[in-house]
């Protein structure tokens, strides 16, 4: 075991001593040190309820014999960070998630891993730790909030901040916003719709690292303590038969979720984490991979923001091994790739038909023949753009348009709040990729805002930055090389055209080049906007979005 490390033989005396001013006894460090990575804290909807998760976990690890000890991990709230200074940390935090599991595990010398992560950048950073340190590890996530009731309908999160727009232009009241408001978060948990933290959830479990119905059971369900329980059962069984992360997840268990990210139609931030965890595994997975996959694969699921249901409608229906039965049916996954229950994809799904095909649909008959994202290439993002195409209204899937250029977020929104943004217009906002932001912001807000001044079927969003899962529209992100780094985005002028196919994979600034010569010339990139502190520091080491926004000091 590891952890003899710490507590073996005359000569860890001393460290047992620490041991014993903690109060264990020798019954328990004769056992496997399970360390329990709970991110629960008061600021995350998310997480606020994990402690119940967590104790759920550590009955389990000592049911089984080993001995659970309880370590912290922070949480960023992503929609009470969003448009202001506040959200430039919040991919930063997904490398310190990373770092601090990596610094608590191979410290203390723990034999094994229960990770309790639940929103947008503690579900990668987890992972991505697991597969660093590669040691027995089992992940239960908190799970998903219920959906809310307004005047008859279900909502969420993404449509309070669509609300905002709506106010903006007078569509609804003070009081209806109100209502909203009261209504629309309803429980704790990771928000109601296949935003970002539920589709990493949600691909947790198509990588092999969740137990079934780790991204679908609701968070205030039994069955997501029983869960919690049975990753406590599940890691001792890693730990005796030392079953580590890089043995699950291979190449292809990648391949298998990307091709369940498609089928899902996921947060286009999965084409951040999912490369990033991959390259902590020793695995590689580029945008051109991602598109290879969404050319095959069936879109079998709307999940809000693309449609009307939501997660626990996704999981009444079979949940994600459901979806994963369906796609076998095409032959689509790699079968015998391993899972933290001891069986294969192939076993663990077999018994897992779709109990609902009005929310999850057939292979005979999808929602589109390819998948819910796309990646765009051309002069306007050399190295790759990323769109969620199930969530773009058919008529603008081919656009073409006069640019409205923003060097940030606020001043963007300061025009489409104040009716500045018209129809077939393609909005550009810059400078907020991951070195030039920094921190790459989400740019929901915008968004949202155009869509509920209800122009999300006719204009256009073009950033260097990148989405939030709860994003719906003709929204296309995490364009590289960004601004900062002398990317193409830095040229576009106000009124020059751009032309979008999102069917064909293009996107274009229409210039000549003899113009985007003369451009050249002069353009200095402007500086990153923050020049002291983990910004500072993250600026300089991070790599393009195109390669998942890692941190490299090369």
């Amino acid at each position: 075991m590891r952890s003899e490390n710490v507590k073996k033989d005359y000569t860890k005396a001393p460290h047992r001593s620490l041991f014993r001013a903690m109060g264990y006894v020798d019954e328990e460090l004769d056992r496997p040190l399970i360390g329990v990575v709970n991110s629960q804290n008061e600021i995350v909807p998310g997480h606020v309820h994990l402690d119940t998760i967590a104790k759920a976990v550590k009955e389990g690890i000592r049911a089984a014999g080993g001995t659970p000890i309880e370590v912290p991990a922070i949480a960023v709230c992503d929609g009470i960070a969003m448009n202001h200074i506040g959200m430039r940390y919040s991919l930063v935090s997904r490398e310190l998630i990373a770092d601090s599991v990596e610094t608590m595990a191979i410290a203390h010398q723990f034999d094994g891993l229960v990770l309790i992560p639940n929103c947008d950048k503690t579900v990668p950073g987890m992972l991505m730790a697991a597969a660093r340190i590669n040691i027995p590890t089992v992940v239960v996530s908190g799970g998903p909030m219920l959906a809310g009731d307004y005047d008859g309908k279900k909502i969420s999160l993404s449509q309070m901040f669509e609300a905002v727009g709506s106010k903006s232009a007078g569509l609804i009241t003070d009081q209806q916003l109100c209502m909203m408001e009261d209504n629309a978060c309803p429980t704790c948990g990771s928000c109601s719709g296949m935003f970002t933290a539920n589709s990493m959830n949600c691909l947790t479990e198509a990588v092999g690292m969740g137990l079934p119905g780790n991204g679908t059971i609701p968070a205030v369900a039994a069955a997501r303590i029983r869960l919690a329980k049975q990753a406590g059962f599940k890691i001792m069984d890693l730990v005796r038969e030392d079953i580590k992360p890089r043995d699950i997840m291979t190449e292809k268990a990648f391949k298998n979720a990307l091709t369940v990210d498609m089928a899902l139609g996921c947060s286009t931030n999965s084409m951040l984490h999912l490369p990033a965890i991959a390259r902590e595994a020793g695995v590689k997975i580029d945008l051109e991979s991602a598109n290879g996959m969404s050319a095959v694969t069936p879109n079998l699921c709307k999940l809000a923001p693309a449609g009307f249901h939501f997660m626990e409608h996704l999981n009444a229906a079979g949940g994600v091994y459901a979806v994963m039965n369906e796609l076998s049916k095409l032959g689509l996954l790699e079968e015998d790739a391993m899972t933290v229950n001891g069986n294969t994809i192939g076993e663990a799904i077999a018994d897992c038909p779709v109990l609902n095909y009005d929310i999850i649909k057939s292979v005979e008959a999808p929602y589109s023949k390819t998948g819910g994202i796309a990646v765009l290439k051309g002069n306007l993002a050399a190295e790759g753009c990323v769109v969620k195409r199930s969530a773009i209204a058919p008529e603008m899937l081919v656009h073409e348009g006069p640019a409205k250029v923003f060097d940030s977020e606020e001043e963007s929104m300061e025009a489409i709040l104040g009716g500045g943004i018209e129809p077939g217009d393609v909005v550009v906002i810059r400078y907020e990729g991951p070195k030039g932001g920094p921190g790459m912001r989400e740019m929901l807000s915008p968004t949202a805002s155009l869509a509920g001044r209800g122009l999300d079927n006719c204009v256009a969003l073009i950033t260097d930055g990148r989405f939030s899962g709860a994003t719906r529209g003709a929204a296309i992100g995490h364009v590289s090389p960004e601004a900062a780094e002398g990317g193409m985005i830095g040229l576009v002028k106000n009124g020059d055209i751009i032309s979008i196919n999102i069917p064909e994979g293009k996107i274009e600034l229409n210039v000549s080049e003899e113009e985007l010569a003369e451009r050249r010339k002069t353009f200095v990139p402007k500086e990153p906007s923050v020049k002291t502190g983990i910004l500072a520091k993250y600026a300089r080491l991070v790599r393009s979005a195109s390669e998942g926004a890692v941190l490299s000091a090369e």
